[in-house]
């Protein structure tokens, strides 16, 4: 019995491995949910500080701070987008969750910015309206977000 593998079966073999291992690398995301969940509490954030209530804003802040810390350390690798498959870490590396943090850092800047230009322009409900405006950013730019965390994936694949 030859037990012998030809170049060509060897390179065969190599090129499915490669291909599986973009396909893995194509799953890594967030789970479409936690945009959702996320805009959802952004809008709340800008809905309870119109209400001019300093003491509830800082309590809402700290809550969505919590919460949000409690479920990105569950989701935010890009690892485990569904109970069917979780990528490894050293696949993944910290790409993704570098992302989403600072844009999240830039989304909670554009709001404060926007919110700021509303109330200048005498809109009674400024963080209501920029909350809105960077929620509907959230929910459709976050799945772009990980297209490019994926991209840089790949890259990266290429690369080791």
């Amino acid at each position: 019995m030859d037990t012998r593998i030809s170049t060509t079966e060897a390179e065969l073999a190599l090129g499915t491995i490669e291909q599986r291992r973009h396909q893995i690398i194509d799953e890594v995301a967030l789970p479409t949910w936690y945009w959702w969940g996320l805009a959802a509490g952004w809008i709340a954030l800008g809905i309870i500080s119109d209400l001019d209530r300093p003491w509830l804003s800082v309590a809402a802040t700290v809550a969505f701070g919590a919460a949000h810390a409690a479920v990105a350390s569950r989701v935010l690798s890009g690892r485990r987008r569904s109970q069917r498959l979780s990528v490894r870490h050293d696949l993944v590396g910290r790409r993704v969750p570098v992302l989403v943090i600072g844009a999240l850092i830039v989304l909670a800047a554009v709001t404060a910015g926007l919110g700021l230009a509303a109330d200048a322009d005498g809109a009674r409900h400024p963080a209501t309206i920029a909350s809105v405006v960077v929620a509907v950013a959230i929910v459709g730019g976050g799945p772009g977000l990980m297209a490019i965390g994926r991209r840089q994936v790949h890259q990266r694949a290429r690369n080791a």
